[in-house]
């Protein structure tokens, strides 16, 4: 089992930035990657948004957020990073962080095999 917390999520203006964080923790924690995706309201389907191979340091974006958000992981503190800048209102959503085991990262949320509860992210205009 594999046990994720996103945090760092809330209110902020148009323009800003936010960092969000997800620690992993558990016994079975050895994950081939690791990725965010987020949920706008109104939405049924998450989107992916970034995607971090843990022992390779390789990373991938959604087209959407490509330029203005950095994802980065710490191996030593099982947490997975999300720098967001320059921050819009359709960057509103939830943001869940995902654990995959096996090889390959792709950008569908059934690839993934553990989630986090979500972190609220509101960008206001």
């Amino acid at each position: 089992q594999v046990y994720l917390v996103e945090s760092g999520g809330g209110l902020v203006q148009a323009g800003g930035s936010l960092r969000l964080s997800c620690v992993a923790s558990g016994r079975t924690f050895n994950p081939y990657g690791m990725a965010w995706f987020r949920q706008a309201p109104g939405k049924e389907e998450r989107e992916f948004v970034a995607a971090i191979e843990w022992s390779s340091d390789t990373t991938y974006y959604g087209d959407s957020v490509k330029g203005r958000f950095t994802v980065s992981r710490d191996n030593a503190k099982n947490t997975m990073y999300l720098q967001m800048n320059s921050l819009t209102p359709d960057d509103t959503a939830v943001y869940y962080c995902a654990h995959r085991t096996f090889y390959g990262l792709g950008n569908a949320a059934y690839e993934y095999d553990y989630w986090g509860q979500g972190t609220q992210v509101t960008v206001s205009s």
